[in-house]
């Protein structure tokens, strides 16, 4: 248990960590839900499980991979509880940070990634859209490293397959 004074410099890290990477988490819980407001609601649950089990974060350097395991799973949880679909244009599946030259090609690549089973498109979105370490992956998602490995190639080799089928 953190004393009130180690608590309150975690409470300062984390304060800063959420602020300097909103665009980020943003990016992430939109990749999920591919609505703006809802996207937000996401980020602000997590925000406040990461304030209310500050505690739980034993190590202030791992910060990353444990608020990311909570986004994640609060993205998953908003999944769970919201399965209809929402009809949308294609253009309105890209965030606008998403600073592709060719957009018909981020188009199809957003869409195949948004097809994949939830194990794997958490995989390939913390891996190449939040430049995670397959090592910090393996914290978000606690799943041994091998796992994600394996999944990793079995997302890529089922993105390859759909790419190539979609262009012929």
């Amino acid at each position: 248990m953190l004393d009130q004074e180690s608590l309150e410099h975690v409470r300062q890290i984390l304060t800063e960590y959420i602020i300097s990477h909103q665009e980020s988490f943003y990016r992430l819980a939109f990749s999920y839900c591919k609505n703006q407001e809802a996207a937000l609601d996401i980020i602000q649950e997590a925000i406040l499980k990461a304030f209310s089990h500050l505690s739980s974060l034993k190590d202030p350097n791992l910060i990353r991979p444990w608020f990311y395991r909570i986004l994640v799973n609060e993205s998953l949880t908003y999944l769970r509880k919201n399965k209809r679909l929402i009809p949308m244009l294609e253009e309105e599946m890209i965030p606008s940070t998403f600073n592709h030259p060719d957009l018909s090609t981020s188009i199809t690549l957003c869409q195949e990634i948004d097809r994949l089973e939830e194990k794997l498109k958490t995989i390939i979105i913390l891996r190449f859209f939040e430049d995670m370490k397959l090592e910090e992956i393996a914290s978000v998602t606690n799943s041994n490293l091998n796992t994600v490995k394996s999944r990793l190639y079995r997302a890529l080799k089922i993105l390859k397959q759909s790419i190539e089928e979609e262009s012929g």
